[in-house]
């Protein structure tokens, strides 16, 4: 992307092509019918406890708001990117292809109901985000995503599944 600042984004349209990435990625992450992120939600949720069902919703509802504004970004055709464009389509045929097939190992997933579920989950997340999130300007500190805070906090978070699994595994290896 040009910038990591939304506002400028917004106001400024992006490449067709990178947008196209943008949509499809985002589309498969929020969980849309036909592409992977959909059945990885559907397995997910099948095993699930009624109030970690509705702390997953929550979440699927959240990704589909956050990813939302990829989706409703400014984009236009730029007409100097002639050379790269076959290979932009071989490479979009890929990465489609690739979510498709991931998605069709776990083909009965597609009832009515999973269907329905995540398409409204993801229409109400694109509402929130148009009516509301859109307008909202959250500004978070930047010193979160230096490397060593992201080492160290990615080091927390494995020794704390570790300990998990030690102290609830029968037999210690």
């Amino acid at each position: 992307l040009p910038s990591r600042n939304f506002k400028v984004l917004q106001q400024k349209p992006i490449n067709n092509q990178l947008w196209i990435a943008l949509l499809l990625a985002s589309f498969s992450i929020s969980g849309f019918p036909l592409l992977s992120g959909f059945s990885a939600k559907i397995l997910t949720t099948k095993n699930l406890l009624p109030w970690q069902m509705i702390v997953m919703n929550l979440a699927a509802l959240g990704t589909a708001i956050s990813f939302a504004k990829f989706i409703f970004l400014p984009h236009e055709a730029d007409t100097s990117a002639k050379s790269q464009s076959a290979t932009f389509w071989w490479a979009m045929g890929l990465l489609l292809g690739g979510l498709v097939v991931a998605n069709l190992v776990y083909f009965d997933a597609y009832t009515p109901g999973n269907i329905a579920k995540p398409l409204l989950i993801i229409a109400l997340g694109w509402l929130l985000y148009l009516f509301v999130f859109k307008r909202l300007s959250i500004k978070l500190p930047r010193t979160i995503e230096k490397f060593d805070h992201l080492i160290g906090v990615m080091s927390l978070v494995l020794v704390f599944l570790f300990w998990i699994i030690w102290t609830r595994s029968p037999v210690l290896i």
